[in-house]
């Protein structure tokens, strides 16, 4: 699994304009991924292009706030205060607590993994996730931050992105997952208005090989889009004649949960 990966800075040209200390300490928290849960100064300066004593400079700025904390003298990993944000976040949305019984239902309606997800900015983070008792290995577990270009449930966000916005996020590097992720932004951009003409996204392998997912938009007031409900199963388990009732299935949660974040007022 991985994170969203900072922008690589090669001579350092990826950094133009966005100098600031505040950016690259935000550069900093979003290098730990699953495979990378502490980093060394040197680790730092190399991935900014910075000498090691400015690294080492912002890591003591981001530990003496409780962002990190020092791993027994080898490194810097995720402090405290990363997990009372993501708390207060969660908290924050007042969506979970409506979705998890749609949530619920969905697993027990298509037997796969159902996962509420929203986008913030260029990211995509999981709120909630429901299982289903199989062992289904997938990126997005409860806090995972990921790219808006793969995968259903991150593309059913991305396509009702407003142009402005989604101009910018397609302007940004474009990870690759798989050999099937979305990178060339041309014709991410056609792929995402084939899915909004739709009115939801089905992805094989975009972002876990042999894993089939199907998302569909949630809308709160003036129909903004504030989040998307998707399902996940093993690919070969899910035939194409099989995909129409899943997506039927995804679409009508997606709108009975709709109905209750318009009628809460939510987003």
């Amino acid at each position: 699994m991985s994170g969203i990966k900072p922008r690589e800075t090669g001579s350092g040209q990826g950094y133009r304009g966005r100098n600031s200390t505040a950016d690259r300490a935000l550069d900093i928290l979003l290098m730990f991924t699953d495979d990378r849960l502490d980093l060394s100064a040197a680790e730092v300066a190399a991935r900014l292009d910075v000498a090691r004593s400015t690294a080492y400079r912002y890591l003591q700025s981001l530990t003496s706030n409780g962002f990190l904390e020092e791993n027994d003298g080898s490194g810097f990993r995720l402090g405290p205060r990363v997990l009372d944000l993501a708390r207060l976040a969660r908290k924050s949305v007042g969506l979970s607590d409506l979705a998890r019984p749609v949530m619920r239902e969905l697993v027990e309606r298509t037997g796969m993994s159902v996962l509420l997800t929203r986008r913030s900015g260029a990211a995509v983070v999981c709120l909630e996730r429901e299982e289903t008792g199989s062992a289904l290995r997938l990126s997005y577990e409860r806090g995972q931050v990921l790219s808006i270009n793969a995968g259903a449930s991150a593309l059913a966000l991305t396509a009702w992105a407003p142009e402005a916005e989604l101009d910018e996020l397609l302007a940004l590097p474009l990870p690759r997952y798989t050999d099937a992720t979305h990178t060339d932004p041309d014709r991410l951009r056609a792929y995402l208005a084939e899915i909004r003409e739709q009115g939801y996204a089905v992805g094989r392998g975009e972002l876990d090989p042999d894993v089939l997912g199907i998302g569909a938009p949630v809308t709160g007031e003036q129909d903004r889009v504030v989040a998307a409900l998707s399902v996940a199963a093993l690919s070969h388990r899910v035939p194409d004649r099989e995909v129409p009732r899943y997506v039927k299935a995804v679409r009508e949660a997606a709108a009975g949960l709709s109905d209750q974040v318009r009628r809460m007022g939510i987003g």
